[in-house]
């Protein structure tokens, strides 16, 4: 049994909320305040027409009009403020609160490794970091409100019923059990069918937005009625649980207003019949109708508040799971403590790094794996030394970089950067030393200038231009209209590949790093932009140690060392003539991609 609570508690995740509510709490408490006094004039409302009729209507005088005036225009001024101020702060609440949760889950993620983002699609991270935290700052804000109002309402009209008339209040509240009992069953059932709804409509979206997407790919394959098929039982789907849902709907507002019929009816009979007996005014009966028929809505609201919190249960565990997710790759406290971490460096204790690297017995499983990627793998490359990593698609070329980029840890091992473990340095001094350029590109939004800037944010205009020549890519810059300043799109759609690749290049070689990856960076061009990345390589690579990750063999036939990787294990190291005098593996796939060019040459000729 106490397990069962204990689960129950662990899952009730608003205590976890507490850090980011805080801050915030004399406002919150404040805003509690203001809604409680907002839903108490409001209660008051009916009991101006409760003395308008028993005394100017009933008793036929105006003797205590002015006040009586005066009394419901000071109220009503005092209701507007209460409910300006109260929504404000609700307001403030929850785009303060937003703000945190947002801010500290990117944040979060900036400090996660890279097998978080390789087990986890952008979908449900982005789900995270907006929809999720948009929910939990809704839930402290509107929704604390709304039940603190519904609720302070409730009561305030019961107490002043039971004040009026005990007996006819009585009567009525024999209603509020079958009430709440028929409101908790619909809401039940609406919640889950609603929850359908949303499911099935977010197969919809997702089925339209392949449709357009993909729609070169489906007329290809030929799957039209495949992908329409498949449309139109989501669409059906969707037709029958709406059309569910819109009958329980309509079925509970009728049975409310039955009740609100009925509850009416109670105060019309009961209420009658004491006023015929002289204790009860036509005023004071008034009353109660008007409390009767608005007694339903705030049980109702508050039933779909606490469903709303029940849900968003969901939501507060995944943002709660994601700031506590562990990163695979973590600074020691002692590291910190010396160096800083990601957002508070200590750069004035950052040793200068000469790229001298060493694998030391290292033995590497992925995190989700399970088979050993590298065993017991040594290697010395000094500073200066161009490293070529070569290999089959999916061959796990790759590995060997995110573990001198401490990307990922080493299972077993060390890997020695300057002769001392990487581990007892910070990543982001690590990382500012690094310049890697991807296979496929990425650019900001924003200008060439920031894009640039990325890898030295306090760089000169000359500066920049001096990194575009280095890497021959002046010509990317003299063909914008404005130059520098020339905006290039989302992810750098205004560009093609080869120029978004450039300026890559350039963005890496802004920084100065001592260390350079290149991650196929010459796979996705065309042969012209090749040969000019190919020139600037070279050049860039004299005096810093290079990792290449080559997809052209004849790119790196001068590399002072070439690892093949097949299958995940590196399986030969060597210069070039080394490699082909063994008629191995490199050997196979080197003329190979010969025969292919020297073939593809001929086929353009003719």
């Amino acid at each position: 049994m106490s397990e069962n609570k204990n689960t129950k508690l662990k899952y009730f995740g608003i205590p976890k909320l507490i850090p980011f509510v805080k801050p915030y709490k004399k406002i919150m408490i404040s805003m509690i305040i203001m809604g409680a006094l907002t839903s108490l004039i409001d209660s008051i409302y009916p009991l101006f027409n409760q003395y308008a009729l028993n005394h100017f209507v009933a008793l036929q005088t105006t003797d205590t009009l002015v006040p009586f005036i005066i009394a419901y225009i000071v109220i009503l001024v005092i209701f507007v403020v209460l409910n300006y101020v109260s929504t404000s702060m609700a307001g403030k609440i929850e785009m303060n609160v937003n703000r945190d949760l947002r801010n500290a889950s990117f944040n979060h993620l900036q400090e996660l490794s890279f097998s978080y983002f390789n087990q986890n699609n952008v979908g449900y991270v982005h789900a995270r970091v907006m929809s999720d935290t948009g929910r939990i700052g809704q839930l402290v804000s509107w929704d604390m409100m709304d039940m603190v109002w519904q609720g302070s309402y409730l009561i305030f009209i019961l107490i002043n019923m039971a004040i009026i008339n005990i007996q006819l209040a009585l009567y009525i509240m024999l209603i509020i059990p079958v009430a709440v009992l028929l409101i908790v069953f619909f809401q039940k059932e609406l919640v889950a069918l609603n929850r359908k709804i949303r499911e099935i409509n977010s197969k919809i979206t997702s089925n339209f937005n392949e449709g357009i997407t993909g729609a070169k790919s489906i007329k290809t394959l030929v799957v039209e009625e495949r992908i329409n098929s498949d449309f139109d039982r989501d669409s059906q789907d969707m037709e029958v649980t709406s059309v569910r849902a819109g009958r329980y709907s309509a079925a509970f507002t009728s049975l409310v207003t039955m009740l609100s019929a009925i509850t009416l009816s109670i105060v019309l009979w009961k209420g009658g019949m004491i006023h015929q007996e002289g204790i009860i005014m036509i005023g004071t009966l008034s009353v109660f109708m008007s409390y009767a028929l608005n007694m339903l809505e705030p049980i109702q609201n508050i039933v779909g508040d606490i469903a709303r919190l029940i849900a968003i249960q969901v939501n507060i565990e995944r943002f709660t799971t994601l700031l506590e997710t562990k990163s695979d790759v973590a600074d020691s406290q002692e590291v910190i403590e010396k160096y800083g971490d990601t957002f508070h460096p200590k750069k004035e204790n950052w040793e200068p790094l000469h790229g001298d690297v060493e694998f030391k017995d290292v033995s590497f499983m992925y995190p989700d794996g399970n088979e050993w990627v590298l065993e017991h793998f040594n290697l010395k490359v000094p500073q200066g030394t161009n490293v070529a990593i070569v290999g089959e698609t999916g061959a796990g070329k790759s590995t060997l970089v995110n573990l001198v980029c401490r990307f990922f840890e080493p299972t077993k091992g060390k890997v020695l950067i300057d002769g001392r473990d990487a581990k007892e340095r910070s990543q982001l001094w690590l990382h500012s030393n690094i310049g890697y350029v991807l296979q496929t590109p990425h650019l900001f939004s924003g200008t060439v200038r920031d894009n640039l800037r990325y890898g030295k944010p306090d760089a000169t205009d000359a500066e920049i231009m001096e990194a575009l020549k280095l890497v021959n890519a002046e010509f990317v810059i003299d063909k914008m209209d404005k130059g520098l300043d020339s905006q290039v799109g989302e992810g750098g759609d205004m560009l093609s590949t080869g120029e978004k690749q450039l300026l890559s290049f350039a963005r890496a070689i802004l920084a100065n790093p001592r260390i350079l990856v290149l991650d196929e960076a010459t796979a996705s061009i065309d042969t012209l932009t090749e040969k000019a990345i190919q020139d600037a390589i070279f050049t860039v690579i004299k005096g810093r140690t290079s990792f290449v990750i080559a997809h052209r063999l004849s790119t790196i036939v001068d590399a002072d060392v070439i690892l093949v990787v097949k299958d995940g294990k590196i399986i030969e190291r060597g210069k070039h003539n080394e490699l082909m005098q063994k008629h191995g593996y490199y050997y196979e796939l080197y003329t190979r991609q010969y025969e292919e060019m020297i073939t593809n040459q001929l086929t353009e000729t003719n």
